[in-house]
């Protein structure tokens, strides 16, 4: 069999986007609390009180949070080997600054793993998926401040301690190099520079953003120490939007300039994690944004040294393509644009498909730091359909999806047999959630379907797809039936 056995088959969400149940158990708001709803075209706003007349979807996402045993039978039926989640740090610490944790969310997530455990699944946590305590972005503006380290340390000994038995696999910041990018302020960083409104437009400070990646690689650095000391098996990982690119021409301008991209987009932050310093292109990177290099304190690099990553995960949906044309056309991605390739076909939201790249993407991580590696993001947004059989029972066709999911698990067996150390596959959004670029919930990646529409209007009774039933075969045969 291509794929090893114990392969970690399974699927993945973020509590922001699925869990809802935003002020219930004790929670305080997050930074995904504050943003609206919007479409492909139309932006989600950050707003820092809840405005008449403006609808919150995160504050209700998926319902998770009353439905998580349903949920969770529905992934062991399916046959999951692992389920990729965050836990809510303002479930845990409300403002982000309390002493003493909220036992009520301590308690909600000792039901969800132990229901995991019961029906075989292993945890795979993200410690800070997007929901920073809002009062943390108030008080300090995110992680522009160092004095985050200290809280989110605090966080993590809690939840390390306390699930120190029933958590092995960790991953300290979802996406992390989403810091490097003008999104990635609130988002990623909880960083809101005065003026801003607008998600996709917002006010930057570059300076901030590099500094506020510094603290989070120590963060990080610091949370993997630690975590090791309180359970020496704990596999703890970076996490990496990856965003691939191909030169769009032969033009050595166009390839100098895709290297540099990769090197600057995907590399930077997880050379500091994976290797545990800087690398030697950083001083470029700063140069070109017109940035001095970031503060730090005595011990840091001795920190970023001693608290590297035991494995690498990554999201992959598509690929771009680098022109120093400025005359090519844009098209629309995770997060960032690109020239249009020409080869490949494009999903709804314009996100151009390439399991090939996925195959590519894996080699080259693979390549360069020789250590495990997991997809943790793989799926495809689409618009689905709920019709009703002649029994009137509920039925959701979506081949589409089946074909992409197809696709990209054969690149990612054709890259085993190249020989990469693959760990597991959790596609993303296995059960319908809202999206984080857009804040829909029509914009559908699960194997689950959720009976609710962009405004949390429906049954939220939850209909299984048919991808549901061919992932279901997938898993069964470690890979080996596809059809």
């Amino acid at each position: 069999m291509s794929f090893p056995q114990g392969f970690l088959w399974g699927g993945a969400t973020a509590a922001n986007q699925f869990e809802g149940g935003w002020n219930e158990g004790g929670k305080g708001p997050s930074g995904a609390d504050m943003m609206t709803n919007g479409t492909h075209t139309n932006p989600r706003l950050i707003t820092t009180t809840w405005e008449d007349g403006l609808y919150y979807p995160n504050h209700v996402a998926s319902d998770f949070y009353h439905h998580h045993t349903e949920d969770i039978a529905l992934m062991g039926e399916m046959g999951f080997k692992v389920f990729r989640m965050s836990i809510n740090w303002t479930r845990i610490f409300p403002t982000g600054e309390e002493t003493e944790p909220n036992e009520e969310g301590l308690a909600f997530y000792d039901t969800v793993f132990d229901e995991l455990h019961a029906q075989g699944i292993e945890p795979l946590v993200t410690i800070s998926h997007y929901e920073l305590p809002f009062a943390l972005t108030q008080k300090y503006n995110g992680w522009a401040d160092r004095r985050l380290i200290d809280l989110y340390l605090r966080y993590c000994e809690t939840i390390f301690t306390r699930y120190r038995d029933k958590v092995t696999y960790w991953l300290t910041f979802n996406e992390i190099n989403c810091g490097m990018m003008q999104l990635g302020n609130f988002m990623g960083l909880g960083i809101l520079n005065e003026g801003t409104r607008d998600f996709t437009n917002q006010v930057d400070d570059p300076q901030l953003r590099i500094q506020g990646l510094h603290h989070q690689f120590v963060a990080s650095a610091r949370a993997v120490q630690l975590g090791h000391r309180i359970n020496p098996n704990f596999k703890i990982g970076c996490m990496i939007a990856y965003m691939t690119f191909y030169p769009l021409t032969c033009n050595p301008a166009d390839i100098v300039a895709c290297q540099q991209q990769m090197d600057e987009l995907n590399n930077y932050c997880a050379d500091v994690q994976v290797r545990g310093a800087y690398p030697y292109y950083a001083e470029r990177v700063w140069k070109r944004w017109g940035v001095d290099a970031p503060q730090m304190e005595p011990g840091d690099k001795d920190e970023l040294a001693r608290g590297t990553v035991d494995f690498y995960s990554f999201s992959y949906y598509q690929s771009n393509c680098v022109s120093t044309d400025p005359a090519q056309a844009q098209s629309s991605g995770n997060l960032i644009g690109g020239a249009k390739n020409p080869y490949l076909k494009a999903s709804d939201w314009g996100w151009q498909i390439d399991p090939d790249g996925l195959r590519y993407t894996l080699n080259e991580i693979y390549g360069r730091y020789q250590i495990p590696v997991m997809v943790v993001e793989n799926g495809l947004g689409a618009f689905d359909t709920l019709e009703r059989a002649d029994d009137g029972a509920p039925v959701i066709h979506d081949p589409y999806r089946i074909d992409y999911l197809r696709q990209h698990i054969k690149a990612m067996e054709a890259a085993v047999e190249d020989g990469v150390d693959l760990m597991g596959y959790t596609m993303w959004g296995c059960i319908d959630l809202v999206s984080a670029s857009t804040g829909e919930m029509g914009k559908r990646y699960g194997f689950v379907y959720v009976d609710a529409d962009d405004r949390s209007q429906g049954s939220f009774e939850r209909y299984r797809k048919d991808s549901f039933y061919w992932y279901q075969q997938v898993i069964a045969t470690n890979g080996e039936n596809l059809a």
